[in-house]
């Protein structure tokens, strides 16, 4: 959870580095809050939970955004590795490897190695 909350207090920062834990912590809470508003909605029928899922995905686009990026920057390589994403497929299959590969060791041209 404290992974999770410290994104939301970096969510415009673009620089530095972020572990494994961090991002994929992140991740799945995002993942698990809109799976139980999806649930929500389609169990209720009411509007209302799928207006706060459209919400929540607005809100927790930049925080998830940027510590794509301090993820990416702990493992060397350009927060511009985000645009791989747009090729079916492949490119989201890239970026996972790339996202669950380890921290690069020590410091990198981003900044020192997460805690």
């Amino acid at each position: 959870m404290n992974h999770y909350v410290a994104c939301f207090q970096k969510f415009a920062t673009f620089t530095g580095r972020s572990g494994r834990a961090e991002y994929w912590m992140f991740t799945l809470f995002n993942l698990l809050i809109s799976f139980a508003l999806n649930i929500l909605t389609a169990v209720t029928e009411v509007g209302i939970f799928a207006i706060l899922g459209l919400v929540y995905g607005l809100i927790a686009l930049l925080p998830g955004l940027a510590v794509f990026v301090r993820r990416m920057h702990d493992t060397g390589r350009s927060g511009w590795w985000f645009l791989l994403g747009f090729v079916p497929l492949i490119g989201v299959i890239v970026l996972i490897v790339f996202l669950v590969q380890p921290s690069q060791p020590g410091d990198n041209q981003y900044g020192p190695e997460p805690v």
